[in-house]
């Protein structure tokens, strides 16, 4: 189990892992290993998400979630398999520790007198410094 939240936990069997090759530095043994890692979670079937979390969720992941609703996370960072299936997993936790978080809910607030004494002020020298660089006009 891959602990999230207090609330949310994930089992490890719901995670499917596909070594691929990576390109990049790596030297010798460049084109014979896969490093890589390409991480496979289906968002869909998860038991452990609530349907507010997947939603969020959803709409974090953009491109790197399917139509299926399979979120895919593609890990080259590092040199070494482990490192990079570890990698994978700490991505996918972090962004369903941010999916997790409810967003808070925006109050209408009406400016206050002052401020818009402030704003009106701030125009009228504004406006001000403005007509001072108009041509003068000479009435004859």
């Amino acid at each position: 189990m891959i602990q999230i939240t207090a609330t949310i936990a994930i089992d490890e069997t719901e995670i499917h892992e596909e070594f691929i090759r990576a390109g990049g530095p790596g030297g010798q043994k460049v084109n014979k290993v896969a490093t890589a890692v390409q991480l496979r979670f289906d968002v869909g079937k998860c038991p452990a998400l609530s349907e507010d979390v997947r939603e969020r969720l959803t709409r974090l992941a953009g491109r790197r979630i399917t139509e299926d609703g399979i979120l895919i996370i593609d890990a080259r960072r590092f040199r070494t398999q482990e490192r990079n299936r570890q990698d994978a997993i700490n991505r996918l936790v972090e962004l369903i520790r941010r999916a997790a978080e409810r967003p808070r809910t925006r109050r209408k607030v009406k400016p206050t007198l002052a401020s818009k004494r402030r704003r009106l002020e701030a125009k009228r020298r504004r406006g001000e410094i403005k007509r001072m660089r108009r041509p003068v006009r000479h009435s004859d």
